[in-house]
């Protein structure tokens, strides 16, 4: 049978004991693994690993011997429960082994689970599943997960209440982050909610999500595009303290400032430019981000860009001036016309 990322959900929530085997496959192979862990711990429980109902077997070794994949999926377990026999990076070469474990099963005999990597239409393994009427076969695409998937993590981290702002942040994550570094991230939002009640709120998901930048860097960055000129001087002698470079507070001055830039250019306006925004942003960053934009507008914006530029060639150049006075000026030349 032919199954998708659906269907694949509703095993892992409610395994069918009738299936003989499942093929997890795809180009991206933290993706296999992770719904290939999802799986098993779905067949054979919490405690059917530590009870000796799983059997893990490399695709090589099947290659070599496939009575050991049959004699695998119909031995008996000392322990009661289901079984299953996990099989990672198969290829057709592994073919014959598992159609024969395929073509023998029995209802309570131990579940295949196979994965692969990127298996083409003509694959022998992958039209081997896809054909048969008791196994079916899953291709995992390098697409972010669905809402579904997202609510059914969120339910087993133990987060039943999320709002929908939550929710609608949590979405924009999972197609900015990696499918490992997401499910990381639900967990510490798991951890950080811990014993609390309460419904998820944006804020949660902002102080647990990656940042990429320094903390003290965004400070100064906010400082000078709310205008706040005087903070400007502390916070550049706790960054040059830290070592952090001139040049790179201007390439990142610019960075934020193209970002205000691209929301102000947004034919639906600021409020839709920072949806698009990549990576997403969360919480309260994404409010002030926002009234920077709203309050700068475009004009002005290309303005700021301009000194920056200007500063940076400065800074690349043959100049005695020092580094950090020339950023520091241009810094608080913006924050100024902030103000205007």
């Amino acid at each position: 049978m032919k199954l998708n990322a659906r269907d694949l959900a509703r095993l892992i929530a409610k395994p069918d004991p009738q299936l003989a085997g499942i093929l997890i496959f795809g180009q991206d192979a933290m993706r296999v693994a992770l719904k290939r862990q999802e799986l098993v711990a779905a067949i054979i429980g919490p405690q059917g690993e530590g009870e000796m109902r799983l059997d893990r077997m490399p695709a090589s070794e099947v290659r070599k011997a496939g009575a050991q994949l049959l004699d695998a999926v119909k031995a008996q377990g000392f322990f009661p429960g289901p079984r299953a026999v996990l099989v990672e990076e198969a290829t057709d070469l592994a073919h014959d082994a598992i159609a024969s474990a395929l073509k023998d099963w029995r209802a309570g005999d131990a579940q295949l689970v196979v994965t692969g990597g990127a298996l083409k239409a003509t694959s022998k393994l992958r039209k081997l599943f896809e054909g048969a009427r008791n196994a079916g076969a899953v291709a995992l695409y390098d697409e972010p997960p669905s809402r579904e998937e997202i609510e059914a993590a969120l339910r087993k981290a133990g987060l039943a209440q999320t709002g929908a702002e939550a929710m609608r942040d949590l979405v924009a994550l999972s197609r900015a982050l990696d499918p490992g570094d997401f499910r990381q991230t639900l967990e510490k939002i798991a951890l950080y909610k811990h014993g609390d009640q309460s419904p998820l709120t944006p804020d949660d998901i902002a102080a647990v999500a990656p940042s990429s930048t320094e903390a003290v860097v965004d400070d100064l960055l906010h400082a000078v595009a709310d205008g706040q000129s005087a903070q400007i001087g502390p916070l550049l002698v706790r960054l040059q303290a830290q070592g952090v470079q001139a040049v790179t507070l201007a390439i990142m001055a610019m960075r934020h400032f193209r970002s205000l830039h691209a929301m102000s250019c947004d034919p639906g306006g600021p409020a839709a430019g920072i949806q698009r925004m990549r990576p997403p942003i969360f919480g309260p960053r994404r409010d002030r981000l926002l009234a920077q934009a709203q309050a700068w507008g475009l004009p002005r914006l290309e303005r700021a860009l301009g000194e920056l530029i200007e500063a940076d060639l400065t800074l690349r150049s043959a100049s005695n001036a020092p580094s950090m006075a020339v950023i520091e000026r241009a810094l608080i030349r913006l924050a100024m016309l902030a103000r205007r």
